[in-house]
């Protein structure tokens, strides 16, 4: 039996847009099952769409973009966000991770960087346009600083912390493990070990966290 194809919902204000990337991930095999056009009509039609990933543009009219990610994935906490927007914007980006998104992408990525990074984001890799992927691990490097004066944070080996690094400028296991030298389980056992230090789930969740403990110093 053929593996059924991978179901996204494109929400962006403008039409020529819209109708080109639909038109761009329909043509890469995916099975673009719900547009909108604004919040109101992305939170109206999720539910019945069930798509995997919203590709979703953070300037939208009706609730923003941030808040149609909060909304989704208050629904299906399963489905994937990837952010399709016009801004590079260091409040844009860390906004859009703390609602969920799993991937941030700026409009001038070519049809091919937006078709592997949906496929990457349905797997819950983090995948960030490239000059942005700088701003996530910066926040990870402001973690790895001592803080006296705030929470409590368990203690990461140096190994753990350069691994932590590499999954937060969204490389994959197997690029990370081509990079140190080491094997694609180790590699894993590293990312396990770390996640549950620090009690959660999956990569998402892990660059959600970072984002937020670096916000609070």
């Amino acid at each position: 039996m053929s593996e059924q194809p991978l179901r996204v919902m494109v929400v962006d204000d403008h039409p020529m847009w819209r109708d080109a990337v639909e038109r761009d991930l329909a043509g890469a095999g995916f099975d673009v099952v719900a547009v909108a056009a604004d919040g109101d009509q992305a939170i109206a039609r999720f539910p019945a769409a069930r798509p995997q990933v919203v590709v979703l543009d953070l300037q939208i009219p009706g609730p923003s973009g941030v808040e149609v990610a909060e909304r989704v994935l208050r629904h299906d906490p399963s489905a994937r966000v990837l952010i399709l927007s016009a801004s590079g914007e260091q409040d844009d980006v860390l906004a859009a991770v703390k609602a969920g998104a799993t991937g941030y992408l700026v409009k001038s990525a070519s049809r091919e960087e937006l078709i592997d990074a949906v496929r990457r984001t349905a797997a819950g890799d983090p995948v960030f346009t490239p000059g942005l992927a700088g701003l996530v691990l910066g926040e990870y490097r402001r973690l790895s600083d001592p803080t006296p004066s705030g929470p409590e944070v368990p203690q990461l080996t140096e190994r753990e912390t350069e691994v932590l690094r590499m999954v937060a400028t969204g490389m994959s296991y197997k690029q990370i493990a081509e990079r140190l030298v080491l094997s694609h389980r180790t590699v894993q056992n590293h990312v396990q070990n770390t996640l549950r230090k620090l009690q959660l789930h999956n990569r998402v969740e892990l660059t959600r966290w970072a984002i937020e403990q670096g916000l609070e110093e």
